[in-house]
C-alpha cells in the first residue's frame, strides 16, 4: 500500500539562519535514503516543512513495504582458501557450488547471487530518521534531561505516520505518535492528526504557517504592503527576510517610530542596529535616507497592537542611544591620533603590528596612485587613515562597520573629501557583486590593501588550502581581478606584486612567493571569466600566456571568442598546434629573419608573402589594442597556411631547405599567437 509518509520533529527554538538548511537536508537525506531501499514510488514527491519549533517532512508515494529483490554480492578472490570461500557462502545463505565467478578490478573474485527480501517501513523508518539527522550540517549538538540523546536543540515531540497509522518506533528517545503543536500562544490543546496528509492544513488552522517559503513570502507581501503605505521602501532585506521568517510561526507586520532626532548619527550605524540587533525592516524614503520608522514582524496577530509597537520602540530606543553615544565619543579624537595606536594591535605573529603593515600600505598606495597619474599625496594620506577605525568604539561594537566609520570621521577631522572616500572603499569589493572602488585614489589604496594581504600571507605559508580561507585571501584576489579589469587601470600585476613585495625590504619575498601570488590572482581571474560565460578554451587560449596587463585580458578573450566562430579558427587552431610540435624538436636556426628567396614551391611562396604583407597589419592592430582585428586579420592566413602544409614537406632531408621552412613557421607563429594561444582552440572541450 502507498501513502504519504509524514515525519516531525517537535523541538525547542532552532537556530533561525541556519533553519532552512536544516530544514531542506533533514527532507532530501531521508528521501534519498528511502528511495535507495526501494520504499518510494515513481511519483513520489516530498516536501519540507520547517518552523522556529519544529523539522518535518511529508513525502507522497511511499509504500509500506519495500519489494524483494535479487543483487549480486561481490566476495573474495578465487585464489583465496576455502575456509574463507566456504564462511562467504555460508554468510550469503547459499551453498558453495552456487557462488559464480566474476571478473573483479583485481582479478576474478566470487560472487554470490541472492534474494533479498522487502522490509516493512515501520522496520527501518526510525533508523532512517535517526540516519537523516546525524546527516545535518550542525557544528555543535547538545543533551537534555538523563538521556543520551543528542541533537542540536532539546526534541519534545515525535510523529511518524504512514497515511492514518502511526510508525511505531523511537528516534531520540521519544516515541512516536500522532499528535503534534499549534502556534504556542494562538491556538489551544495537542492537534491529533488522523492522516499525514492533512498536517499542513490543521497546523495552518492552529496559527502555523509550515512551509518555509510560503511563510516568507507571506513576510515579504505583509512588509511591501506597510512599507507601500507609508511611501516608503525596505533597501536592501532579504538576508535579514530569511532569518525572521525562522523567527516566527504565524506572521503578523507592524510600523514602529523612533526620535528623528538619532538621523543625526550616520544611517549605516542605524540601519545595522535595528536589523541585527532587532531584526526589524527599516523604511527609506524616496532618495534612499532613512526615515524615522522601522517595520516589526511580530509571531502575533493583535486586534490593539498599540502595546507591542510601544514596547518594541522602547527596546530599540537604548539601542540607538549606544549607536549615538559611541559616534559622538569618537569624533572627539581625530582617526590621525589613532594612528599609533596601531602598533599594539597584532596582525599576523610573523608579520608585525597594523601599524606596520599600514606603512607597508602606504607606500604601496603612493606608488600604484603615480602610476595612474593620481595625487599620491592623498592616496599615501588615505592608507595611513584606512585602519585607524578599527579602535574606534563604533567599529569595536560593529565590525561590519569598519571603513563606512572611517569615512565619516575623517570627513569630521576636515580630510579632503578623496581621502575619505578611499577609506571606506579600500574594503571594496567586499562580497560577490559588491560596488567597485570609484576614482584613482580609493583604487590605488584597495589595490595596495590587497596586495599586501596577499604577498605578506603568502609569504609566511598562509595561502588557502581546501575550503579555508581564513584571511579571505580568494576574495581579496578576485577584488585586484576586478578592480584592474572593470575600472580599466593600465597595470601590469607582476609588478604590482613586486612592489608589494618590496615594501618588506629588497629581497625579503622570494621570487617563488611572487610567482605564486600571481597564479593565485590569475586563478580568481579564471572563475570570474567562467561567471562571464566564456569557454574554457577561449580562457586558456589568454591567460596561458601569463598576461602583465589584466586590464586587457577581457578584451582579448572577447576577441578570441569572435575569432572562434569563424570557419578559418578550427583549421588554424590545429595548424598552430601543429607549429608547435614542429618547433618544439627543431634545432636552432637564425631565428625569424626570413628573406626573399627563390622559393622551392608556390606555397612557400604564398606563405612568404603572406607573412610579409598580413603579419605586419597583425602587429599593427595589436600595438593599437585592436585584438579583434588582429585576429581578424589573422583568418586570411588559412588558404597560404592549408596549402603549405597539403604540398610541403616542413622537415626536409636537406638542412638548408629544412631551415628555411622552420623559420617560415617560426615567424607564423609570432603571428598567430599575439593576442592569444589559439592552439587552445583546437583542444577537445
Amino acid at each position: 500500500m502507498e501513502a504519504t509518509l509524514l515525519v516531525e520533529l517537535l523541538t525547542e527554538e532552532l537556530p533561525p539562519k541556519s533553519l532552512k538548511t536544516l530544514s531542506e537536508v533533514f527532507a532530501s537525506t531521508l528521501s534519498a535514503d528511502l528511495q535507495k531501499s526501494g520504499f518510494l514510488a515513481d511519483r513520489s514527491k516530498t516536501d519540507a516543512f520547517a518552523t522556529p519549533r519544529r523539522l518535518a517532512v511529508l513525502i507522497s508515494g511511499t509504500k509500506e513495504r519495500s519489494p524483494d529483490s535479487e543483487r549480486d554480492v561481490q566476495g573474495p578472490p578465487v585464489t583465496a582458501v576455502a575456509q574463507a570461500v566456504s564462511g562467504f557462502a555460508k554468510k550469503n545463505g547459499i551453498a558453495v557450488e552456487a557462488l559464480k565467478k566474476q571478473q573483479g578490478p583485481k582479478g576474478e573474485i566470487y560472487v554470490a547471487h541472492v534474494s533479498v527480501k522487502g522490509q516493512a517501513l515501520g522496520e527501518v523508518l526510525p533508523g532512517k530518521v535517526e540516519t537523516a539527522l546525524k546527516a545535518l550540517p550542525i557544528p555543535k549538538i547538545m543533551r537534555w534531561g538523563s538521556g543520551e540523546a543528542q541533537f542540536v536543540r532539546p526534541v519534545h515531540g515525535l510523529v511518524m505516520m504512514h497515511g492514518s497509522k502511526i510508525v511505531a518506533g523511537s528516534v531520540l528517545g521519544l516515541q512516536s505518535g500522532n499528535k503534534t503543536h499549534g502556534h504556542r500562544f494562538m491556538s489551544s490543546g495537542e492537534i491529533v492528526l488522523a492522516n499525514a496528509d492533512e498536517y499542513e492544513q490543521k497546523l495552518l488552522a492552529a496559527n502555523v504557517v509550515a512551509d518555509f517559503s510560503k511563510r516568507k513570502v507571506e513576510i515579504e507581501k505583509l512588509l511591501q504592503a506597510e512599507a507601500k503605505k507609508k511611501n516608503a521602501s525596505l533597501g536592501e532585506y532579504q538576508a535579514l527576510l530569511d532569518e525572521v521568517a525562522a523567527l516566527v510561526e504565524h506572521p503578523s507586520v507592524y510600523v514602529g517610530e523612533f526620535d528623528k532626532a538619532f538621523l543625526e548619527v550616520p544611517q549605516e550605524c542605524l540601519i545595522l542596529t535595528m536589523r541585527q540587533n532587532q531584526k526589524y525592516f527599516p523604511l527609506f524614503d524616496a532618495k534612499g535616507q532613512l526615515t524615522g520608522k522601522f517595520l516589526i514582524v511580530s509571531n502575533m496577530k493583535i486586534a490593539d497592537p498599540r502595546h507591542l509597537i510601544g514596547g518594541n520602540q522602547r527596546v530599540v530606543r537604548p539601542r540607538l542611544e549606544d549607536a549615538r553615544f559611541f559616534y559622538n565619543q569618537d569624533r572627539k579624537q581625530r582617526l590621525e591620533d589613532r594612528i599609533s595606536l596601531l602598533a599594539k594591535v597584532v596582525y599576523h605573529n610573523k608579520l608585525g603590528s597594523q601599524l606596520d603593515r599600514v606603512q607597508r600600505v602606504k607606500l604601496l598606495a603612493g606608488k600604484i596612485a603615480r602610476a595612474l597619474g593620481a595625487d599620491a599625496l592623498q592616496a599615501e594620506r588615505a592608507a595611513e587613515l584606512a585602519k585607524a577605525d578599527l579602535l574606534t568604539g563604533m567599529v569595536g561594537e560593529f565590525p561590519e562597520l569598519q571603513g563606512i566609520m572611517g569615512r565619516y570621521y575623517a570627513l569630521h577631522d576636515k580630510e579632503p573629501v578623496a581621502v575619505a572616500d578611499a577609506i571606506e572603499a579600500h574594503y571594496r569589493p567586499r562580497f560577490a557583486g559588491d560596488r567597485l572602488p570609484e576614482g584613482p585614489i580609493a583604487c590605488a589604496v584597495a589595490l595596495a590593501d590587497k596586495l599586501d594581504a596577499l604577498v605578506s600571507i603568502f609569504s609566511v605559508g598562509g595561502a588557502p588550502t581546501g575550503e579555508k580561507d581564513p584571511y579571505g585571501l580568494r576574495r581579496a584576489a578576485l577584488g585586484i581581478a576586478r578592480i584592474l579589469v572593470e575600472a580599466r587601470l593600465p597595470l601590469e600585476l607582476p609588478k604590482l606584486i613586486s612592489d608589494a613585495a618590496e615594501t618588506f625590504g629588497k629581497g625579503k619575498i622570494p621570487e617563488k612567493i611572487r610567482a605564486d601570488v600571481y597564479d593565485f590572482v590569475l586563478e580568481r581571474l579564471r572563475s570570474y571569466l567562467r561567471d562571464k560565460s566564456f569557454s574554457t578554451n577561449e580562457i586558456e587560449a589568454v591567460l596561458s600566456q601569463n598576461p602583465e596587463r589584466v586590464d586587457l585580458v577581457l578584451d582579448r578573450v572577447n576577441a578570441v571568442k569572435v575569432f572562434g566562430a569563424l570557419s578559418e579558427a578550427k583549421s588554424l587552431a590545429a595548424a598552430n598546434k601543429r607549429i608547435r610540435n614542429l618547433l618544439k624538436n627543431a634545432p636552432p636556426t637564425d631565428g625569424n629573419a626570413i628573406k626573399q628567396r627563390n622559393w622551392e614551391s608556390p606555397e612557400e611562396a604564398a606563405l612568404f608573402n603572406a607573412l610579409n604583407t598580413l603579419g605586419p597589419e597583425i602587429v599593427g592592430h595589436f600595438a593599437r589594442l585592436e585584438y579583434k582585428e588582429a585576429l581578424l586579420t589573422l583568418a586570411r592566413f588559412k588558404t597560404p597556411v592549408d596549402n603549405f602544409f597539403d604540398k610541403v614537406l616542413v622537415l626536409a632531408d636537406d638542412p638548408s631547405l629544412r631551415n628555411s621552412r622552420l623559420d617560415l613557421l617560426r615567424s607564423l607563429e609570432g603571428f598567430m599567437n599575439q593576442v592569444a594561444d589559439i592552439s587552445k582552440l583546437a583542444i577537445e572541450k
